[in-house]
C-alpha cells in the first residue's frame, strides 16, 4: 500500500457529517470535506488520522450505491 499527498492543506478544510449521524454516540461516523476536485473522508473519532481523497465522481458513485439509488 502506498500513501500519496494531494498537496492540499488539510487544516484549511471545513468538515461535516451527515444529520443521520446524530443518534446515539454522534462520534461514530465519518466526516467529509470538499476540496478542489476531490472529496476527503476521515474517521470522526480520529480527526488527525489518515484521510481518503476520492474523485468527486467516485464519491457520487459510492453515495448512490450506499443509498440504493
Amino acid at each position: 500500500m502506498t500513501s500519496t499527498s494531494t498537496g492540499h492543506d488539510a487544516s484549511a478544510l471545513v468538515w461535516f457529517k451527515s444529520s443521520y449521524s446524530s443518534s446515539g454516540d454522534g462520534n461514530d461516523c465519518i466526516e467529509i470535506a470538499t476540496a478542489p476536485g476531490v472529496v476527503r473522508v476521515r474517521d470522526s473519532k480520529h480527526i488527525g488520522g489518515p484521510q481518503l481523497a476520492l474523485a468527486r465522481q467516485a464519491w457520487a458513485d459510492f453515495v448512490a450505491h450506499a443509498s440504493g439509488s
